[in-house]
């Protein structure tokens, strides 16, 4: 295993905790009528495409032409997006800034991330400016686990892959980094990030 040099962090299930549940549990009156309502409609597939750069208008319209009866529901999820998180992640969130002290790596993130929203996540989140460099799908119009996004980040930054770390919570954007050459940790709810850095002999001193 080479020396790594750079570590590129996820935001959302890494750094910051979102969920679209936190705003829809308030909503309807049954947790099956949300889970329905977050499959179906609002869901990971639709909202995936504004992270690839599709405006929240056209997303709005498109679903509200489908579901017209869930209108104020579809309107919802994003004029409400900002209570959609709990907070930092804050183990990971000092972890990181703790490693970025010892000056020994360079440090990224690279989010899926809509361009409209992410103005508002650096006010909800100042530490996001504390990258050397972040890429976000949105502005981009291309996204995680697309070959486009990952080499998009090495060529902007001068990354080798070889000597770069990447952690999502997302397996698949993992498995798209791996393909380009990254290193990656996968990190689920409740696992401990030092513990996976461990493995790459990355350590606080």
């Amino acid at each position: 295993m080479k020396k790594i040099d750079t570590i590129i962090f996820d935001l959302g299930g890494v750094l910051v905790d979102w969920n679209p549940e936190y705003v829809y549990k308030n909503v309807f009156n049954t947790e099956k009528e949300m889970k329905w309502f977050l499959t179906n409609v609002c869901s990971p597939e639709w909202n995936i495409e504004q992270d690839g750069g599709r405006t929240i208008a056209e997303a709005e319209s498109l679903l509200i032409t489908q579901f017209p009866e869930y209108k104020k529901e579809i309107k919802l999820f994003y004029a409400d997006w900002e209570f959609m998180f709990s907070g930092p992640i804050r183990e990971n969130v000092k972890l990181f800034h703790q490693l970025k002290a010892t000056k020994k790596y360079n440090f990224y993130a690279l989010t899926n991330w809509s361009f409209e929203k992410w103005d508002k996540a650096l006010e909800l989140f100042p530490f996001f400016k504390n990258f050397d460099g972040v890429v976000v799908s949105g502005q981009e119009k291309c996204r995680k686990p697309f070959s486009k996004i990952y080499n998009l980040i090495i060529d902007r930054y001068n990354i080798t892959p070889e000597n770069a770390l990447f952690i999502d919570d997302n397996f698949e954007n993992i498995e798209g980094a791996k393909k380009i050459g990254f290193n990656g940790i996968h990190i689920s709810k409740g696992e401990k990030l030092s513990e996976k850095l461990n493995l790459f002999n990355i350590k606080i001193d």
